[in-house]
């Protein structure tokens, strides 16, 4: 979210959506909510058609976008590929930390239910798990428990991994290191695309 906030272009999160879908019991959040509370990955065909439904909006056709959380998959990222043409993905980074680190950050992560901003228990709101953005209440979301992140990295490993193989092999790929203070990060973040965008490519 701070990318798109940086480079002030939407920030379209899959599970965002889908929360929201769930929360306002829609038909394809009721769908959705069995996957999301079992740590599940959302089926192909979901998530495509939330993306495709979202990419429609003009804010999208201007300045670009950041896709967080997608695509998961082979077929997401195939599927990704036809939504896009004639235009094509210009950066996918991948932010790598050990596995004992990410179980710990999300298992400490909450996030306020009103407009997402994120906390952990080591950095709370500063008043009463109330959000310090717009007031909501800040909770910790039900497919952020141990079990279920545990679950989600089983998943990683099986759905997600080749997908990161898929974008090196066409040059698309950046890995950035995931460990460190969040600025630290986000500041090597910035600096990578910043460094494409003036020269088109960038390998660290």
């Amino acid at each position: 979210m701070r990318l798109s906030h940086h480079y002030v272009i939407p920030h379209i999160s899959t599970g965002d959506m889908l929360r929201a879908a769930a929360k306002s019991r829609t038909p394809l959040g009721l769908e959705a909510r069995r996957y999301l509370d079992a740590g599940d990955l959302i089926p192909d065909e979901i998530v495509l058609r939330m993306v495709a439904a979202r990419l429609e909006q003009d804010d999208t056709r201007t300045r670009g976008f950041v896709l967080d959380g997608f695509p998961r998959t082979v077929a997401q990222a195939d599927g990704f590929d036809e939504l896009l043409k004639p235009a094509e993905l210009d950066l996918a980074l991948n932010l790598v930390a050990p596995t004992e680190l990410v179980l710990e950050r999300l298992a400490s992560r909450r996030v306020c239910e009103d407009c997402g901003a994120i906390y952990s228990t080591a950095v709370p709101p500063k008043l009463n798990w109330t959000c310090d953005v717009c007031g909501g209440e800040v909770l910790q979301r039900e497919d952020d428990t141990e079990e279920a992140i545990k679950h989600r990295l089983e998943l990683y490993d099986l759905a997600t991994v080749p997908i990161i193989a898929r974008y090196r092999s066409v040059g698309k790929l950046i890995e950035v290191s995931g460990i460190g203070k969040p600025e630290e990060v986000f500041d090597s973040l910035v600096a990578v695309v910043d460094a494409y965008q003036r020269g088109g490519r960038f390998f660290p």
